[in-house]
């Protein structure tokens, strides 16, 4: 199974300044919370000398499906790809799927569920986005109860190492569901991407990447009040408030501290809803960081 990075779980009360995140530097396990897979899970798998031989992936091409063993995934040509199963709407399902626009990809993503486009929303928030393939392929595998098939629900093309996601509720996850998670991420090592199940979202993490969402669309800046917000914030954390009240013009100079720290070159420490009184400060570098917020 693909080693699992440490989370970063602080304390229920009084945690220190230098634990909370920052927007800016958060990483995926700053936001999330991650599924840990049970090692019994693991054990229900059947994995001889030559299981990534034996284990088969589905891959659809247009109308095309083809197949490929675990072994070759590295020939996949995921860009070419489409979603392996389609995705479906009627008006007696208990889910609700849609569609997501994404300023990274510049293009719209299917989603089933309320928690698979807060999966998307934040894999936007990132700046690392390249591309967002939902339900990439049906892996078939082997378990001690025989064949088993799952598809897992998003392959997240980064400028870094690719990860393969699972979105599930931790109060849904039941002990079948464990095992096609353990199969997913053994599947991942071998690709050579990480794997992940986002089982929920840390305190306030969720309102704030919706709030930070209203303004990650480019803003023309005639005023040059994103320039303002910059230098102003060079001067060190500062409540909120302060910060916009020192642009020439604070209603607008509000809707430009979102999209900055949308684009991570403001960032609020993660402490609550954003409010007048949320510090925030100048990203130590808008990118620095972006290639490791899946770490």
């Amino acid at each position: 199974m693909a080693p699992q990075p440490a989370l970063l779980d602080h304390a229920p009360v009084g945690p220190s300044s230098a634990d909370v995140p920052w927007s800016d530097t958060s990483t995926l396990h700053d936001l999330a919370r991650m599924h840990a897979i049970s090692a019994d899970a693991v054990g229900q798998l059947v994995m001889p000398p030559d299981w990534s031989a034996r284990w088969t992936t589905a891959w659809r091409f247009g109308r095309t499906l083809v197949g490929c063993a675990v072994r070759d995934l590295g020939e996949v040509d995921l860009l070419s790809s489409v979603p392996v199963r389609r995705f479906s709407w009627r008006t007696d399902q208990w889910h609700r799927p849609g569609l997501g626009y994404l300023v990274s990809t510049e293009r719209h993503h299917g989603f089933e569920s309320f928690e698979e486009e807060l999966l998307l929303l934040a894999a936007d928030f990132s700046c690392s986005l390249v591309e967002a393939l939902a339900q990439p392929f049906r892996l078939r595998f082997r378990s001690v109860n025989g064949s088993v098939e799952h598809i897992p629900d998003y392959l997240l093309l980064t400028d870094g190492t690719p990860w393969l996601i699972d979105v599930r509720p931790s109060e849904r996850i039941e002990p079948e569901d464990d095992i096609k998670f353990a199969a997913a991420a053994e599947v991942a090592l071998v690709a050579g991407w990480n794997y992940a199940v986002v089982a929920g979202w840390r305190d306030h993490v969720v309102g704030l990447i919706d709030t930070f969402s209203a303004g990650r669309r480019r803003l023309t800046d005639p005023l040059q009040l994103q320039e303002q917000l910059l230098r102003a914030a060079e001067d060190g954390p500062q409540p909120f408030g302060t910060l916009v009240a020192r642009c020439s013009l604070e209603a607008v100079a509000r809707a430009h501290a979102m999209h900055l720290l949308w684009d991570r070159r403001l960032g609020l420490q993660i402490t609550g809803p954003l409010t007048d009184a949320s510090t925030i400060r100048r990203s130590p570098s808008r990118r620095s960081t972006s290639g490791s917020w899946w770490q």
